[in-house]
């Protein structure tokens, strides 16, 4: 089973959990390629089973400003991934109310647009609850590992 973990971070906080992604798949036996920056050419390049992205969100809910070049390529380009799974990470402060996680809702929104399926419903991670979300994170990602990974 191959996974591709992209990120999207304001101040790194998305890289953080995306890179404990990559080391809980990796562990759990999956194929990880962890893109970074993340690119349509180096995504579609990787053919991974599943995209996994963590993507927080700044501003008035927008993308990071690392992230915005790849997923304006993604929409243009608009590469169609009927069938492929995905799950999203967002990341974002519930103190802002209609923008908390819209930086991981949009990429969950684009991704079904492409006809992808997504695996497992978004995690969001609250920055106002807490101080650890790569741990937070620990226990979606395994219901994760275990949807996906194959069955022996």
């Amino acid at each position: 089973m191959r996974l591709a973990v992209l990120s999207g971070s304001v101040y790194g906080t998305a890289d953080l959990v995306a890179d404990e992604a990559v080391l809980r798949c990796r562990d759990a036996g999956l194929d990880v390629s962890r893109i970074q920056p993340a690119t349509v050419d180096a995504l579609l390049d990787a053919a991974p089973d599943i995209i996994l992205g963590c993507v927080s969100t700044t501003g008035m809910g927008e993308l990071p400003d690392s992230f915005v070049p790849f997923f304006i390529e993604l929409q243009d380009r608009f590469p169609l991934l009927t069938g492929k799974r995905f799950a999203v990470i967002g990341l974002g402060d519930s103190a802002y109310g209609d923008t908390f996680c819209q930086g991981g809702e949009q990429l969950r929104e684009l991704l079904v647009e492409l006809q992808a399926v997504e695996a497992l419903p978004m995690l969001r991670l609250d920055a106002s609850e807490t101080v650890s979300p790569e741990l937070d994170a620990e226990p979606w990602l395994d219901q994760l590992i275990e949807s996906i990974k194959p069955r022996a």
